[in-house]
């Protein structure tokens, strides 16, 4: 039954129940959604509510009961009696309360919706706009990122990593997590023998098997874990990219798990981070051509790039410049639909102001690349390096970091389990690190400050973004008089990782690396700094110093 023509609500809590915050904050949304309400009160009994029905013809009566199930029971069987008694069954019947309540009033068939308080308020939405999406039992999610997106309206996509060292443990624990409802994407982490040498086989370690994800050997296994997530909300997924053979991974993503969205890095995976054999230069080329790649599939595309930088310390210049040369990369190999990760917490000790200015910065550089054939969505995430071993520590972390990281408006939160210092997501993890995400994004909706006001924030921001305009240029400057792009050119990009233009601390002693460059925290920013003195050193003058 559509509600489109409907106007008229009438909202009561039954029987004994005295608790109307939940109808009353229902009948004010139906009011800002072109309803006209009329609202009997607390503890109302079934009597009055169908005097109140004869008296006022309402299209849609919500009813609200917050006490026990049991006692329910009895209300709603009284109700449903008088509805059929005075042939109401025209009229639409909807119900709030406790989760056991709802699924008491679900079983009682007299209504066309109820809500439990787990559903996100754009499910309600749709119900008053007539879509009633939360009804269909049956109906699939969209299974394609971008429509996925615009079903959910401002309520972001939720995504979590996953991978068990077994097939099987980790087929059983997607299934699990795709009926608990709380994530819209599944990332599946193969071991880093399936990443290395998937389509290698006699090159992996049999003793390293299942060392950092599901250890996957062979496509069918892939197709398992998409098959045992056809139920729940119908997640999408989606498979981490191998750190060889690119290609050959995305064409099997696709084929075997529909993937949601290819994710590969510009200047990793390679002999500067040890994932792989293959040299800087030779690892850029490979990733470039798995962008068009997935350009030419019209799969959207993520660059894993910016946070390897800040993970290795590097100064928040770099993290910004990496950013924007991960996005421009993208596009220029045909990307339409990008997937910016803004990854917060990285390093570890960066400030939540300062979090955010550096993530302003990334987004002003990547989104002025926008235009009608390439566009970003923004992805936050929590820092894996900030959260404690004390789950309940890193609990309170994933909390605070989820909260900042909705100033960004974000349509993909990438959800870290706030067990991941301690061991590997199991799904119960996961399940709850989504629903403390859930909580967040729920109470931000509420209304939140405008953090972004910060004078701090826009400060640093304006800074970061002129600071890496100037090591942008400097790449330019850096490229042979022959390159065209040097922002896209292979050997230019891995010459300026070795001399230093681009570099970070923890790259010392890497031979394709300068790992030179000392970094250090002020206010809550990391730095550049001059060894000797302790000076910051603005990008002219570090690269001056080259």
């Amino acid at each position: 039954m559509g509600l489109s023509n409907k106007k008229k609500i009438l909202g009561a809590s039954v029987g004994n129940c005295v608790h109307v915050a939940g109808i009353l904050n229902f009948l004010k949304l139906a009011e800002r959604h072109g309803y006209e309400t009329l609202f009997l009160g607390p503890a109302v009994s079934v009597e009055k509510i169908s005097e109140a029905i004869e008296k006022h013809n309402p299209d849609l009566i919500a009813i609200s009961y917050r006490l026990t199930p049991e006692v329910l029971k009895k209300l709603l069987a009284a109700l449903k009696k008088e509805v059929e008694k005075n042939k109401w069954q025209d009229k639409t019947f909807i119900f709030g309360g406790t989760p056991p309540t709802a699924r008491v009033a679900r079983q009682s068939g007299l209504f066309e919706a109820t809500f439990g308080g787990l559903e996100p308020q754009e499910n309600i939405i749709s119900f008053l706009k007539g879509k009633a999406k939360e009804v269909k039992k049956d109906e699939i999610p969209p299974q394609n990122l971008i429509d996925r997106i615009a079903s959910n309206g401002s309520y972001p996509l939720l995504r979590h990593h996953f991978g068990l060292p077994t097939v099987e443990a980790t087929v059983k624990g997607a299934k699990e997590i795709a009926l608990s409802k709380t994530l819209d994407v599944i990332s599946i982490g193969p071991d880093q023998n399936a990443q290395e040498s998937f389509f290698r086989p006699d090159e992996m370690r049999k003793e390293q098997d299942g060392a950092g994800g599901v250890a996957l050997r062979k496509p069918e296994e892939l197709e398992a874990i998409y098959k045992a997530t056809r139920c729940g909300n119908y997640p999408l997924l989606r498979c981490y990219s191998g750190t060889r053979d690119l290609i050959k991974w995305a064409e099997m993503s696709l084929k075997t798990i529909n993937i949601a969205w290819g994710a590969v890095p510009l200047c990793w995976y390679n002999q500067l981070d040890g994932r792989s054999d293959r040299t800087p230069e030779d690892s850029i080329a490979e990733n470039q051509q798995a962008m068009k790649w997935y350009a030419e599939h019209r799969i959207p595309l993520e660059v894993n790039e910016s946070h390897h930088w800040s993970l290795r310390d590097a100064h928040d210049t770099v993290a910004v410049v990496a950013a924007f040369l991960a996005a421009y990369n993208a596009k220029k190999m045909g990307i339409t639909h990008y997937v910016a990760q803004y990854m917060f917490n990285s390093p570890a000790q960066t400030s939540p102001v300062m979090d955010l200015a550096k993530m302003l910065a990334k987004i002003e550089l990547i989104e002025s690349l926008h235009d009608k054939s390439f566009t970003s969505i923004r992805q936050t995430r929590t820092g894996l390096a900030c959260l404690s071993p004390d789950p309940d520590v890193a609990k309170g972390q994933l909390s605070s970091s989820c909260m900042f990281q909705m100033s960004l408006e974000p349509k993909i939160v990438h959800v870290v389990g706030f067990c991941e210092a301690d061991h590997a997501a199991t799904p119960q993890d996961i399940i709850e690190s989504a629903k403390i995400t859930h909580g967040i994004i729920k109470n931000f909706s509420l209304g939140a400050p405008q953090i972004l006001d910060d004078p701090r924030i826009k400060e640093r921001k304006e800074e970061l973004v002129e600071e890496a305009k100037y090591l942008l240029q400097a790449l330019k400057n850096f490229a042979a008089d022959n390159v065209m792009d040097p922002w896209s050119d292979p050997k230019t990009l891995a010459e300026a990782i070795h001399k230093g233009l681009l570099d970070a601390p923890h790259l010392a002693g890497n031979p394709y690396a300068s790992g030179k460059v000392v970094t250090l925290f002020r206010g809550g920013a990391c730095y550049a700094v001059d060894p000797q003195s302790g000076n910051l050193l603005s990008e002219k003058e570090r690269i001056s110093l080259l």
